[in-house]
């Protein structure tokens, strides 16, 4: 069956930011390093939760953009958190709702897995109006915040 696989173009970093992720992320492994004739790394296969990718050093010119992110929907504020300050380390910046750009200038959005039935509130208009408020004010998400304001 054919697969959808996330192709990143980095400059020369293709094959440090795969290992670093895969240090974060759970159920995450370097499938394979492929190789130019000179030796240097050319193209890195890896995994993240189960999801794979491919990260190419394919020169300057083609830096990432914010109309391309990486969602990662997390169950625990302490995952959320630890996921949050892993992306950031080094040179990455939070920008709001959830969205922070790496090191690498990758994209990534970090957020609770239960958000959408937090934003359908049950069907209470009301009570989703509240929570994307509660969101739309935060940078790192708070999940018990956005609980309460689901609840208020």
């Amino acid at each position: 069956m054919p697969r959808i696989v996330p192709f990143l173009w980095f400059d020369d970093q293709a094959q440090s930011a795969a290992e670093y992720y895969v240090g974060l992320f759970p159920d995450a492994r370097v499938d394979g390093v492929g190789r130019a004739p000179d030796g240097s790394v050319l193209v890195v296969e890896f995994t993240l939760m189960g999801q794979p990718y491919r990260a190419m050093n394919g020169g300057p010119g083609h830096p990432f953009t914010d109309a391309v992110s990486l969602q990662v929907d997390v169950d625990t504020q302490e995952e959320l958190d630890r996921i949050w300050d892993g992306l950031l380390a080094d040179g990455g910046h939070p920008v709001a709702c959830g969205w922070l750009v790496d090191r690498w200038g990758l994209s990534w959005q970090v957020t609770p897995s239960m958000m959408g039935e937090l934003m359908a509130a049950g069907g209470d208009p009301a009570a989703g109006a509240r929570v994307f408020r509660a969101m739309r004010d935060m940078v790192k998400l708070d999940i018990g915040a956005l609980r309460a304001a689901a609840s208020d």
